[in-house]
């Protein structure tokens, strides 16, 4: 179920934006909604879909929420996907 979700929550490309930008470690909501040309509340939207499907999570500091990649489920991924490695068409 955790791959059904994933992949659902990827199939957006702002998704896959912000999990992009994640990748060099984690930012604050504010930060990650001043790159894109989005409202508020569209950014929190897609946020929630990350964090429903275990892609990120959220720290909260005083006043500010930062996001970060969640490693463990990129992991699980890749060993889904090894699965099909050395798998072309002249196999």
């Amino acid at each position: 179920m955790a791959l059904q979700e994933g992949f659902k929550a990827m199939a957006d490309p702002s998704r896959r934006e912000i999990l992009t930008m994640l990748k060099d470690g984690k930012m604050s909501a504010g930060d990650i909604a001043a790159r894109f040309d989005l409202s508020g509340a569209t950014i929190s939207h897609h946020l929630s879909r990350l964090k429903k499907s275990d892609l990120i999570f959220e720290t909260r500091v005083k006043n500010f929420v930062y996001y970060e990649l969640n490693t463990t489920v990129f992991d699980d991924f890749l060993i889904w996907l090894s699965q099909f490695r050395g798998r072309g068409y002249n196999d």
